[in-house]
């Protein structure tokens, strides 16, 4: 059995559709179970899967009870003290989500406000790190998920939601009131993201690297890329219409699981 973690809501990388994951990141790890299977020799497996929040999908990694972590995670110095990761399979940047009806077009315009972000993610110190430089005085309150986030800032509880831009445009294209949400500001931060797992596993990092490696060569990356990004995607047919960015087609002419912070 190979144990994939996901998470719940990060459209369209790691999610829930109709009670079953699916998304960019988990098809990605499908294709490393095959490829694991075959370097294993293994006759007979299966894949089984955990869901796991920003808070506690290190700590099913570090247990043993996961294999992979396949969701929407940024590779950094701090992590790597902890799991080890793959060759980034996407580059996001983190960015704030507000109302439609809020003037403020940049963070500078946020001052003294009350800005959100999940617990256990990058995003909390980037925006602490992005008010320090810029002299602002923010409120940073801590959501238990992404989607709490994102309730807040309908309600008028905070003011904006930082995360992930590809997040954002997920949570915006599946919220109710889609045209009640706007997405401001230049990126904060740069995230690589990538598959996740024990560190004490060498051979299974190696052959992580050539499947990436392997998908990367193919297309295949970038076909699954088009599918999850450019197309209608379940459960409600939503097409987040965003092109591959510029720094993830940069950095598949050569992969590499560098990454400098």
């Amino acid at each position: 059995m190979i144990t994939i973690a996901h998470r719940e809501a990060s459209i369209p990388l790691s999610y829930l559709a109709d009670g079953k994951p699916v998304g960019y990141s988990i098809d990605i790890c499908l294709k490393l179970a095959e490829a694991i299977a075959k370097q294993l020799a293994l006759k007979s497996w299966r894949v089984d899967y955990k869901l796991v929040t920003s808070a506690t999908r290190f700590e099913v990694l570090e247990r043993g009870e996961a294999d992979v972590e396949c969701g929407s995670t940024t590779n950094t110095a701090a992590r790597r003290e902890r799991v080890a990761f793959t060759i980034p399979h996407f580059i996001a940047s983190s960015r704030l989500m507000v109302r439609a009806s809020q003037p403020a077009e940049r963070i500078e315009e946020l001052d003294h406000r009350r800005i959100a972000s999940t617990t256990g993610t990058t995003n909390i110190q980037s925006l602490a790190q992005e008010a320090q430089l810029k002299g602002l005085s923010l409120e940073i309150v801590p959501s238990r998920d992404h989607a709490e986030g994102v309730a807040w800032v309908l309600a008028g509880q905070v003011d904006a939601f930082a995360m992930d831009d590809v997040l954002l445009y997920g949570l915006r294209a599946s919220s109710p009131k889609p045209e009640a949400l706007k997405i401001i500001g230049k990126p904060i931060t740069i995230e690589p993201y990538a598959i996740a797992f024990a560190r004490n596993n060498p051979e299974l990092k190696r052959i992580a690297d050539a499947e990436l490696r392997r998908l990367i060569a193919t297309h295949e990356l970038h076909q699954l890329y088009a599918k999850w990004f450019t197309q209608p995607i379940p459960p409600k047919g939503i097409n987040l219409e965003m092109r591959m960015p510029h720094l993830l087609v940069d950095s598949l002419k050569y992969p590499s699981d560098f990454v400098p912070n």
